[in-house]
């Protein structure tokens, strides 16, 4: 049996804020862009009121919500494992744990030379 390697990844507190924000907000999704308005915060909105685009890439879920990253983004963070936390102050403008007074927060980590190499075999088989 092959390890599982996650791409992306949230502390307890990212989980209990997700949970606060779907219980007064319903279900959700994340987004991690690039972009100049919100730099690299990753952003939480209502499932469906944002529009994944054909670049997105879908990194996985974290309390059963998922995350998507955007294809430049994904490109430069790709050797490295997203951990999703939170920290006291506003989010992103459009983030939905704004009122919350917690901002999430993408720390990260490089894959180990064996953890990439799980990743890669994965990509490979699914591809295929």
């Amino acid at each position: 049996m092959t390890e599982t390697v996650l791409r992306v990844t949230a502390t307890d507190a990212a989980l209990a804020l997700i949970n606060t924000v779907q219980s007064k907000h319903g279900p959700v999704m994340f987004h991690q862009s690039g972009g100049c308005c919100d730099g690299s915060a990753p952003m939480c909105y209502p499932k469906g009121e944002f529009i994944v685009g054909d670049y997105d890439r879908l990194l996985g879920h974290i309390g059963g919500v998922p995350f998507y990253i955007s294809g430049p983004q994904f490109e430069y963070w790709q050797h490295t494992q997203l951990i999703i936390d939170v920290v006291p102050g506003r989010g992103g403008m459009f983030s939905l744990e704004g009122p919350e007074g917690l901002r999430f927060l993408t720390r990260s980590r490089l894959f180990t030379d064996a953890e990439w190499a799980i990743l890669v075999a994965e990509e490979s088989a699914s591809a295929g």
